[in-house]
């Protein structure tokens, strides 16, 4: 069975860990995925050894991290991999894997159009 972690870098802003949470949701809903959790680099919770903890106490044998993230900056080469092989020697058992960032992916192109399309806000 495949779990799923949405790993977004956390805010003291809680509505903005609580938009990861509610994108991490959807994602669930939309897939038809029944084990997709949010985690957080620091600033929300859960850290990404609690939701890989979540994950195995309900079965789950592989963990996808999904970061939430637009390029491969510093804490997508150095902080994810540490915080993945944390987890995994935590959670003995459990087969982790980390896909791309969403940078490159032609949805991005789309939302950028659609944020073109509409603009909500002005600055003067």
């Amino acid at each position: 069975m495949t779990g799923y972690i949405v790993f977004a870098h956390g805010s003291s802003i809680e509505s903005a860990n609580d938009a990861v949470r509610a994108v991490a949701a959807e994602m669930a809903r939309r897939g038809q995925l029944q084990h997709v959790v949010p985690a957080f680099l620091g600033g929300g919770e859960p850290d990404l050894n609690s939701a890989a903890r979540q994950l195995a106490q309900r079965g789950v044998r592989r963990i996808v991290v999904i970061p939430y993230f637009l390029t491969l900056g510093l804490h997508l080469q150095r902080d994810l991999p540490m915080l993945i092989e944390q987890a995994a020697a935590a959670n003995s058992g459990i087969a982790f894997e980390a896909t791309p960032p969403l940078d490159g992916h032609p949805a991005m192109v789309d939302a950028l159009l659609d944020r073109a399309r509409a603009p909500v806000c002005s600055r003067g």
